[in-house]
């Protein structure tokens, strides 16, 4: 044993591998706990194996526990002999027998009626009529009881309130539910101003309270003011922010050098709606009304600013304060403004209005009159119609869930859509394209207006009336313009029709000719001088052909003299019923118009030697021109068919 060789002896693994990594680690598996190493033994459990073969197994191991040593036994001696899981066996076998067992009797009772089972009469309660009758009729006095000591408080509290002319708590209360939104709240009722069902975007919050007011100050108020009516028996409490009055300022001027400092000129304190005193108390119904219009305005505004920043517009729309300003036209702006009243301060868009004696707003320029009330109305038309759209959709429609597409959306794939009508489908205007669209329209029909009514002005002859049509859309209107001379109408009319779009106008003319103008004044001053007088030219050859006299010639776009700044001559040349006599007209719109006539034989034909043949004096004489403001007659026509019957007579 000298050469002994020591050996490395290892414990075994006792759990097993799970994962051996790239470097060789080994990564065993978590050892069971207690309650998993008890399922793990039960599940080994067989409940089918009889008790003769448990004995079995139980001898076999006596038999091979004698062959151990007795140091084992020594140490085995506290486990017991017994299989852990025999009383369980056991309680399950007994359980299992009793169970046949009441099987089997159960079988023999219905089955094959040896037996019968009868129910056990309960033992019979003694009946007391008398005492059930005596306690109901004790139980109805003490309900009756208390039912007529509430009529008797109502009934008097009615009396003192009707001898005292006090409104009804619970009266008020019923109409302020028919009309408001309420609920139950942690300190009492409370309702809800805001539109949120209707798919409000505005985080203001519109939660007013309504409590009882005291008999002392509804006593104290009626008897101060006995004339007036009784006050109300509400009290409602509005937040500070929806106190006052409010209204959305819609302002068009021309632009500025410095477009930061411009001053919205509306007054805060001038928009409509009277701030109650200090002593005074409006009625809930108005005190409600109220915080819900500044409730609108602010949510209006707020929807407006935020798509002024989110647009992508040429000209970038720019957002001070209370105080949206946009490009509508170049040169022109369009400022829309918050204006906020609560009696505490007037916070208009720049904050820098004040309040002077007599209660007019004092500002950089103007006043309450510059503000348009119309573009004013379609603002709050619009955001209705958003809310309405949200809350009244068309049917059917699911009752819960989410809504489908719309009804074209719908009738897209049977009616062949293609892409350019979905995406034109899924397009929606935000509120301030639809009023900046709006603006524009309003500033191209002042501006058609003022063209027209300052040509009708300038042009006496021929008369130009404008029949503007009183059915429009919000961004087209139409305008139906006649050209005709007094006494003449019937003779000569010319009319055309325009149609006032956005940016553009579009022109339909009396021969079918349809012109597209912009938004300049000039080319729609052209356009009617171009007709002026090509109704003069055709008005002219009527009252001839009338007169018996022929048309030689004509030219509504003459090529010679001089080029005219303003629209194109035109021109015609007339002949009378024997051929002796001829009228030129000439109109220009930078000159006017000018006649000139000539006559045959020519009076100035002399012979000479070289020229003896009489045939040569019966060529026309030389044009002469005629000053038509020395002429007598009431208009360009009337002087020209006395013209014509002069020469006419006298040939």
């Amino acid at each position: 044993m000298a050469n002994s060789v020591n050996i490395s002896i290892e414990a075994p693994i006792e759990n097993q591998i799970q994962e051996i990594t790239y470097d060789g680690q080994e990564i065993y598996q978590a050892p069971l706990s207690m309650s998993e190493n008890l399922t793990r033994l039960a599940q080994k459990i067989d409940f089918s194996k009889s008790e003769d073969e448990f004995c079995n197994i139980k001898k076999e191991g006596e038999s091979s526990s004698e062959v151990k040593s007795e140091d084992e036994s020594k140490d085995q001696g506290y486990q017991s002999s017994q299989w852990p899981w025999e009383s369980v066996r056991n309680k399950l076998r007994s359980a299992l027998t009793e169970v046949c067992v009441l099987a089997d009797v159960l079988s023999i009772a219905k089955e094959k009626r040896y037996m019968v089972l009868d129910p056990v009469q309960p033992e019979q309660a003694e009946n007391r009529p008398m005492v059930q009758v005596y306690g109901r009729k004790k139980a109805l006095a003490a309900a009756a009881a208390v039912l007529l000591a509430g009529v008797d408080r109502l009934r008097a509290s009615e009396t003192m309130r009707t001898a005292r002319n006090m409104p009804d708590f619970h009266i008020d209360l019923l109409r302020l539910r028919q009309n408001w939104r309420l609920k139950k709240g942690s300190s009492g009722i409370v309702g809800d101003l805001s539109y949120r069902t209707a798919g409000s975007k505005f985080s203001q919050i519109g939660v007013f309270e309504v409590t009882k007011a005291p008999e002392e100050q509804i006593v104290q108020a009626m008897s101060m003011n006995s004339s007036l009516p009784a006050p109300s028996a509400l009290r409602v409490t509005v937040p500070p922010e929806l106190q006052g009055v409010a209204f959305i300022s819609v302002l068009c001027q021309k632009e500025q050098e410095d477009i930061v400092t411009a001053n919205l000129t509306s007054s805060a304190l001038n928009c409509p709606g009277v701030l109650p005193g200090d002593n005074a108390e409006l009625h809930w119904q108005q005190k409600l009304e109220a915080a819900q219009n500044v409730l609108f305005c602010k949510e209006l505004f707020a929807r407006l600013a935020a798509e002024a920043v989110q647009l992508d517009a040429s000209i970038p729309h720019i957002v001070v304060g209370n105080q949206i300003m946009a490009t509508v036209l170049p040169g022109i702006q369009l400022l829309i403004g918050l204006c906020h009243n609560n009696g505490q301060n007037a916070s208009g868009a720049n904050g820098d209005n004040v309040r002077n004696e007599n209660g007019v707003t004092s500002g950089s320029a103007g006043g309450k009159s510059d503000h348009d009330h119309v573009l004013e109305h379609s603002l709050h038309q619009l955001l209705r119609a958003v809310h309405h759209s949200n809350t009244h959709h068309p049917f059917p429609h699911p009752a819960t869930g989410p809504l489908g597409p719309s009804k074209r959306r719908c009738l897209a794939g049977p009616m062949a859509a293609d892409r350019y009508e979905l995406l034109e489908m899924s397009k929606e205007q935000s509120l301030l394209e639809q009023i900046i669209q709006q603006a524009q329209h309003f500033f191209m029909r002042r501006r058609s207006e003022y063209v027209l009514d300052t040509i009708a002005k300038e042009v006496k002859d021929p008369l130009i009336v404008s029949h503007w049509n009183a059915l429009n859309s919000p961004t087209q209107s139409c305008v139906k313009i006649n050209i005709m001379a007094y006494g003449y109408d019937a003779v000569c009319r010319t009319s055309l029709v325009v149609h006032v779009g956005e940016k553009t106008l579009k022109c339909i003319c009396r021969d079918g000719k349809v012109r597209h103008l912009s938004y300049e004044l000039q080319e729609l001053r052209d356009l009617i001088y171009c007709q002026i007088y090509q109704h003069q030219m055709t008005a002219v050859q009527a009252v001839g052909r009338c007169m018996g006299w022929q048309l030689l010639a004509s030219s509504a776009h003459l090529g010679s003299g001089p080029v005219e700044p303003l629209a194109n001559a035109s021109s015609c040349l007339l002949a009378s019923p024997s051929g002796d006599r001829m009228i030129a007209i000439r109109c220009e719109p930078s000159v006017g118009i000018q006649v000139f006539i000539a006559q045959s034989p020519r009076k100035d034909f002399f012979a000479s030697e070289l020229v003896q043949d009489k045939k040569w004096e019966n060529l026309g004489g030389a044009f002469k021109e005629i000053k038509l403001d020395k002429m007598e007659g009431k208009n360009f026509l009337n002087k020209m068919e006395l013209l014509m019957a002069c020469l006419s007579s006298t040939s």
